[in-house]
């Protein structure tokens, strides 16, 4: 199951630990009384999916939170940073995936930052430059360190930055999704300097949405959810479904009678609207096929850090493919902005409707007529009136609730937003509509209606993508799935083979 090495020997005081360590945001529970351990020598990963309360319990352990109840404990001893620097210097650093280093600088000035070798009241960089070429040496990473640090890759980069965290005199270090950009060769390079801190007794706390890299390097997993510690395991004695199962809320059927599923029936035959054949890009996307046909629901299916995002991106032309085709109605296109794919008839509901869906500052009006501006061109304006027409047609017609089309976008409920977001698409009359977790974050009322207006939508024979992390929702409206994992696509499920435990079980395959 497992390519890790074994684990060191574990003392019986792990080197770090939290007990009952709670955070909350006014009234959102980030993090609920989670007990957490890390020993010297072993990797531990720690899993579970966005809102889990990842994030916050190493902001909580690195001073960037403070906590609201419980403890951290380094070497047995009670510890309470105030700052990331103060974490540092008690011993635990943190490695993000973007580089918190310097790029203007040498590769050497990045690992002695602050604490150069001086000479004569002035840095000896004939010093710095043997001292980091001796360091980096020590891990097989022979490289020029005179030059500067944003020439080299990213996979340079983190070594760089990990460097020179363990010659701080690191016991703990925090790699928070330290492959999302690499390749499999800086995956081999990074996991081997990985190794040889361990061996050295270092503590390593591994936060990714690989699982086939979590059973290659970690020794130890911790799965949290909602805010809550749902389950600590050795990695050889925890099977992938499980850990799937834990992580999404969702327990794995041993049979599939009683699952969720679609009836089986012979779905009839549509027309294909979109077609991807190998759309791929380096360090985002393995080369993906894809098809959505008129009046179909396309559910893309997978763990956070699947590749599910990536490939509605590169669709949508958010991200240029590195390779691949698109093909609108058996006609090659050219989509490298989001402007192209407007023009084509495509349609973006993101993710995030806060930072990249709404304007929180424009009215209800403002916001709905953006994607029509747009496609027509800023110089023909919309009148006013038309502006209004529209905007009203889709307020009845989503049911969104607001005193009028005036109303500054902000202040309506999250669920109002999204329709909002809907209605802006809506009037640009789309041929092909994407979905990205378009009920997260809103309340049950709101689910509902918005599920209704993806299957209506496709009633009226739109060609739909739709991304979800809830299983029952993708099942219930999905004409066919594509499973991610990895950021590559490993099974299509159609038909009666749709359902949550064959979704699961293709999550969990090696």
């Amino acid at each position: 199951m497992t390519n890790a090495t074994p684990p060191a020997t574990p003392s019986q005081t792990p080197l770090l630990r939290t007990i009952g360590l709670s955070k909350s945001f006014g009234n959102v529970q980030a993090l609920s009384s989670v007990d957490f351990n890390l020993y010297g020598g072993e990797v531990h990963a720690l899993l579970g999916e966005n809102g889990a309360g990842k994030s916050t319990l190493i902001k909580l352990i690195t001073g960037v939170y403070s906590k609201d109840a419980g403890q951290i404990l380094l070497e047995g001893k009670e510890i309470e940073a105030r700052s990331p620097h103060q974490a540092q210097e008690i011993g635990i650093s943190t490695v993000y995936q973007e580089i918190n280093l310097v790029p203007t600088m040498s590769v050497a000035e990045n690992i002695f930052l602050g604490r150069q070798p001086m000479r004569f009241g002035m840095v000896n960089m004939g010093a710095t430059n043997r001292a980091a070429k001796a360091l980096l040496g020590k891990y097989n990473i022979n490289i020029d360190v005179t030059r500067t640090l944003s020439t080299y890759s990213v996979a340079i980069q983190q070594l760089v930055a990990i460097a020179r965290a363990v010659d701080m005199s690191v016991k703990v270090l925090i790699l928070d999704e330290p492959t999302a950009s690499l390749d499999r060769n800086e995956i081999n390079l990074l996991f081997d300097v990985v190794r040889s801190l361990k061996a050295q007794g270092v503590g390593i706390i591994l936060i990714t949405h690989f699982l086939d890299q979590v059973y290659e390097i970690s020794d130890r997993i911790t799965v949290l959810r909602n805010g809550k510690k749902i389950s600590e395991h050795l990695t050889v004695e925890l099977p992938k479904v499980k850990l799937i199962s834990e992580m999404l809320g969702h327990e794995l059927l041993s049979e599939l009678e009683g699952s969720t599923g679609r009836s089986g029936e012979a779905e009839p035959a549509r027309d294909v609207y979109l077609r991807v054949n190998k759309l791929a890009r380096k360090g985002m996307l393995a080369p993906l096929d894809l098809e959505v046909r008129k009046g179909e629901i396309v559910g893309l299916a997978g763990l956070l850090g699947s590749g599910r995002t990536e490939t509605v991106q590169l669709i949508f032309g958010i991200h240029k493919r590195d390779h691949g085709d698109i093909y609108v109605q058996d006609q090659r296109i050219d989509i490298n902005t989001p402007r192209q794919a407007i023009r084509h008839g495509f349609a973006l509901c993101p993710e995030d409707r806060k930072t990249e869906g709404i304007i929180g500052e424009l009215s209800v009006r403002e916001n709905i007529i953006l994607a029509l501006q747009a496609k027509q061109g800023w110089l023909r304006t919309l009148p006013r009136k038309k502006q209004l027409e529209l905007a009203n047609e889709m307020i009845e017609a989503l049911r969104i609730v607001t005193p009028d089309a005036q109303k500054a976008v902000r202040d309506l409920s999250g669920g109002n937003q999204q329709k909002v977001i809907l209605a802006r698409w809506l009037v640009s009359q789309p041929e092909l509509l994407i979905l990205d977790e378009p009920t997260r974050g809103i309340d049950v009322g709101a689910h509902a209606e918005i599920i209704a207006i993806i299957k209506r939508l496709c009633k009226q024979g739109m060609a739909l993508l739709v991304i979800s992390s809830e299983l029952a929702e993708v099942v219930d409206y999905s004409d066919r799935v594509a499973v991610l994992r990895d950021r590559q696509k490993v099974t299509e499920l159609v038909g009666g083979e749709i359902n949550e435990n064959s979704i699961m079980q293709a999550i969990a395959e090696q």
